[in-house]
C-alpha cells in the first residue's frame, strides 16, 4: 500500500491540471479513481516481471567473473551466456558472440581458402554473419593472470590452442608493414605480428562490422 500511495502521490502531482480539466468537462467522473485501477495493475505486473539484462550491449568498462558456476557452456556464468544451442558463446562484458568451438584448422590471412572467407561462409548453430574478429575484440577475452590457455576461469570454449608458435588470426593488419596482420596467441595472452600468408588459427565471432577493413 505504501509503494502505491507514493506512486500515486507523484502521479497526482503530475497529472494535477488534466485531472482538473477533466473533472470540469466530465461532472460525476472520477479519472483519479480509474488511475489508480490502473496504477494497482500496472504495479501488481510489475511484481511478477523480471529483466535479464546480459543480453544488452554493454559498454567495455565492466569485470565480470567466468566462474559463477563457469564450466563446458554455462546457462548462468555471469560473464558468458551460451546461445544458438550452445554452438556460440555471448560474453556479457562486450556484447560479442563466439564460437564455442573454432576449428582446429589453420588458415591464413591471404590467398585462396583464407580465414576471412572462412568466416564470411560459415554457419554455427543454424546462423551465418560470421566475421574475423579484430585484434581488439580478441584481445578482450585474455584473462592477463592466466595461460594455456590465457582465457577467464570457468569459460565455456573447446578446442583453443595455447600454442605460442600459432596464434590465431585478426582482421587487424599492421599500418607500418602491409604484409603483416596481428594475432593473439593463447599460451600466455599476447599480441604479435604474423606473415599473412602463413596458416594459423581462426575464431569467429559474430557482431556489428568492425572498423577494420576486410
Amino acid at each position: 500500500m505504501k509503494k502505491r500511495s507514493f506512486v500515486a502521490y507523484g502521479v497526482a502531482l503530475f497529472a494535477g491540471g488534466l485531472l482538473s480539466v477533466r473533472l470540469a468537462a466530465e461532472p460525476g467522473s472520477d479519472p483519479l479513481s480509474t488511475i489508480l485501477r490502473k496504477l494497482d495493475q500496472l504495479l501488481a505486473a510489475s511484481d511478477n516481471f523480471s529483466v535479464d539484462l546480459r543480453p544488452v550491449t554493454p559498454n567495455w568498462d565492466k569485470a565480470l567473473p567466468a566462474n559463477d558456476p563457469g564450466g563446458p557452456c554455462p546457462s548462468a556464468s555471469s560473464r558468458f551466456t551460451c546461445v544458438f544451442g550452445g554452438t556460440a558463446v555471448r560474453d556479457n562484458e562486450t556484447g560479442l558472440v563466439w564460437e564455442q568451438s573454432p576449428t582446429t584448422d589453420m588458415y591464413p590471412w591471404k590467398y585462396g581458402s583464407n580465414g576471412r572467407d572462412y568466416c564470411l561462409n560459415k554457419a554455427v548453430g543454424g546462423k551465418r554473419g560470421w566475421r574475423l574478429p579484430s585484434i581488439f575484440e580478441l584481445e578482450s577475452l585474455v584473462d592477463p593472470t592466466r595461460t594455456d590457455p590465457a582465457l577467464p576461469e570457468g569459460h565455456p570454449f573447446a578446442n583453443i590452442s595455447p600454442s605460442n608458435l600459432r596464434g590465431y588470426l585478426s582482421a587487424t593488419t599492421a599500418a607500418e608493414a602491409g604484409n603483416v596482420a596481428y594475432m593473439v596467441t593463447f599460451h600466455d595472452g599476447y599480441s604479435a605480428f604474423g606473415n599473412i600468408d602463413v596458416p594459423v588459427h581462426i575464431w569467429c565471432v559474430r557482431a556489428g562490422s568492425s572498423t577494420d577493413r576486410y
